[in-house]
């Protein structure tokens, strides 16, 4: 059977931001869990999410069970932080991420770390990103995807939102919230999760 698959909410979200997807993966015969992190309109910096993630993952399916993860927005980044700096990728087989500033994001800029740990952490070169891109090694035994769109008013400039390792493809929406609410995005996003009835197995990009 495949992994469960965990569903990361971004900033000013809820878990019911991935109801449309989970829709079009109800096919699928994998668990779905999509946990709440508390944001506090980024005043959480994201390794605190991290944290949180890592406390209910491991009260739900211990230490040891495989997973599948799934980042929007500023999810994909708290999924960085769990995967890359709390080991999180010792257990993980997939990791996609839609629209999520990897390289940072120009949006950010204004917001000082003082007032908006969560928000400063995704300018471009925080001390976060740049320890995330420094060492992207361990996401070497995880198969990695990232999904942007042209006009993303919420992830600039849009390439940042490619991570520098593994897939990248661009979705024919309009603009972010397009990227989770749209049937132009979540047939490609659902067609990749669902492949092989999610079971990553021996498909892993080399």
């Amino acid at each position: 059977m495949a992994p469960p698959l965990v569903l990361v909410h971004g900033l000013w979200d809820h878990p019911a931001v991935f109801n449309r997807l989970r829709a079009y993966l109800a096919p699928a015969d994998f668990e779905i869990f999509c946990p709440h992190l508390p944001h506090r309109l980024g005043d959480t910096p994201l390794i605190a999410l991290a944290e949180q993630l890592e406390q209910q993952l491991q009260l739900r399916y211990g230490a040891e069970q495989p997973l599948n993860v799934l980042g929007f927005s500023m999810g994909g980044l708290v999924l960085r932080c769990w995967l890359q700096l709390l080991g999180g990728h010792q257990r993980t087989k997939r990791f996609v991420s839609i629209g999520s500033p990897h390289q940072g994001t120009i949006t950010a800029l204004p917001c000082p770390r003082w007032l908006l740990p969560g928000i400063a952490d995704m300018k471009p070169g925080s001390p976060l990103l740049n320890s995330l891109n420094a060492n992207l090694h361990c996401l070497d035994g995880v198969e990695c995807h990232s999904f942007y769109c042209l006009l993303d008013a919420m992830v600039m400039p849009y390439w940042s939102a490619a991570l520098a390792v593994g897939s990248v493809q661009r979705l024919p929406v309009w603009n972010h919230r397009q990227l989770i609410s749209s049937a132009g995005a979540l047939a490609p996003v659902a067609a990749l999760l669902l492949l092989n009835g999610g079971d990553v197995g021996n498909n892993q990009e080399e």
